[in-house]
């Protein structure tokens, strides 16, 4: 009988061969015992030497796919007729997730927009400016990286610590007691994939399934998520101007995350009265605190606000922080600093998940930090972050202020601006996508019902000129947005 074989070019004329007649012998197009054109006919067939055809039938021989019987030809073997298919029965029989994982969304609930979309305006959140980062520096910083490891371990490769490496971990000790008044050794930072990663680490070694773990309501959805599949019964708690309600925590939280420095997404942060409550409620119940400090570094209004960490004397507070803000996010880099008695499972969990984080980015982030280079980057960015925040809430509170009124937000990268009734965000977020003009509603971070409507801006990732220009679109299409 005729195979039909597609032949793409002239290379590889045995691989493709093979691979075809293979997936159509697995797949059930070349039933168990039909007989195959002989080598010769099918060389002919193809236009191929028939020792291309000889070599792909020697092949599926010898791997089982295809059986001989003398002087009668080559035929598809038998036994692969028990494969199952593609969709056995019953249902129970097919491979799939378990537990919450059944109830898991598909993705976590973050409003983003399509990869293919492009929009002349875009104020994503959590987006840095990649054009500003200084690329010549990194490059030395690789470079250095790339000869240290290749002058070390005498060519034999190996694998490295997994709490990471020595260089890094001290230029994040001393960044952070420089810059966020939290006093560590190097020893007690742990570097991890990104602060997702480090939540993940912190969950597992310290909740069990059905353990209450209380989150900021409205919150951070992929933390939320990772909580719930890990088990634990996630409780929303309310915000207010100071931060998370202590008096709204459920008595028997044994896990407390928040986003003291810059609540996320609203962006106020927590008052210092409200950390030395929640440190004194957490202590007396036996509870942990994780403190994600996703974006503190760029503060510009007010005095510097103590870091939970710096004030924690009971050992209940572990720190998370992140380069996805400060630098780019797929650089896929953060840490944490846990209490002193969760160092020990945190460093075999992290050896257990993934071993260690990539050894040369690690080495190039050590030297960028430690020469300075990145203490430099935060200083500039801090500088055109700050012109680009002033330009938005300039337009907030001017020629748009009939419709949206900024929160206050001292920090970060992102800010929130609540719509005037009757306004809706979804009717906004839809009728500026038209025009070009990327925002975000606020309704996703609330795992229960919203309790105001409003768009979160990001300005990580836009200039001011680009500002101007969507501030300038949303206020000529607002008139004709439609009310509720």
């Amino acid at each position: 009988m005729d195979i039909h074989i597609t032949l793409h070019g002239r290379r590889d004329l045995t691989g493709q061969i093979y691979a075809q007649l293979r997936a159509g012998i697995i797949d059930g197009r070349l039933a168990p015992n039909a007989r195959l054109p002989s080598t010769r006919d099918l060389a002919a067939q193809l236009g191929v030497s028939r020792k291309t055809t000889l070599e792909v039938f020697e092949r599926l021989i010898s791997e089982g796919f295809l059986r001989t019987r003398a002087g009668d030809g080559t035929f598809v073997a038998e036994g692969l007729a028990r494969l199952p298919s593609a969709r056995p029965e019953p249902l129970s029989a097919r491979a799939c997730a378990t537990g919450i994982w059944r109830k898991m969304p598909e993705r976590m609930a973050m409003p983003m927009p399509p990869a293919n979309e492009s929009l002349d305006c875009d104020f994503k959140g959590g987006v840095t400016d990649k054009t500003l980062f200084p690329y010549d520096a990194w490059r030395r910083c690789l470079n250095q990286a790339l000869r240290t490891q290749a002058r070390a371990g005498g060519g034999v490769a190996s694998y490295r610590d997994p709490g990471g490496e020595q260089e890094l971990r001290l230029g994040i000790a001393r960044y952070l007691a420089f810059s966020r008044a939290v006093v560590c050794n190097w020893q007690d930072v742990l570097v991890t994939q990104g602060a997702q990663q480090a939540l993940d680490l912190l969950a597992r070694v310290v909740i069990q399934p059905g353990d209450v773990v209380a989150v900021e309501e409205p919150g951070y959805p992929p933390a939320r998520a990772l909580f719930a599949a890990l088990g634990a019964r996630v409780a929303p708690v309310p915000v207010d101007g100071e931060g998370i309600v202590v008096t709204k925590l459920p008595r028997n939280t044994r896990l407390v995350y928040v986003t003291p420095s810059h609540q996320f997404p609203l962006g106020m942060p927590m008052s210092l009265e409200r950390r030395v409550e929640l440190l004194e409620w957490a202590a007396k119940r036996g509870a942990m605190i994780v403190e994600d400090d996703y974006d503190g570094e760029f503060r510009f209004e007010g005095r510097p606000v103590e870091s939970l960490k710096s004030l924690d004397r009971a050992g209940v507070v572990a720190y998370v922080g992140t380069f996805s803000k400060t630098l780019f996010p797929d650089l896929r880099l953060g840490y944490v600093v846990p209490p002193a008695t969760l160092s020990e499972p945190l460093w075999t969990a992290k050896q257990m998940c993934d071993w260690h984080s990539c050894l040369l980015t690690q080495a190039a982030l050590g030297a960028f930090m430690l020469d300075g280079e990145y203490a430099k980057h935060l200083r500039r960015m801090h500088k055109v972050y700050a012109e680009r925040r002033t330009a938005l809430i300039a337009r907030l509170t001017d020629d748009l202020a009939p419709w949206f009124q900024p929160l206050p937000a001292m920090a970060g990268i992102h800010l929130v601006a609540r719509l005037a009734a009757p306004w809706r965000e979804d009717g906004v977020v839809a009728a500026a996508r038209a025009a070009s003009v990327g925002l975000m509603g606020i309704r996703s971070f609330y795992a229960g019902q919203p309790t105001q409507q409003g768009v979160l801006l990001g300005y990580g990732g836009t200039s001011v000129e680009t500002i101007g220009l969507g501030m300038t679109r949303l206020a000529a299409l607002m008139p004709s947005v439609p009310r509720r």
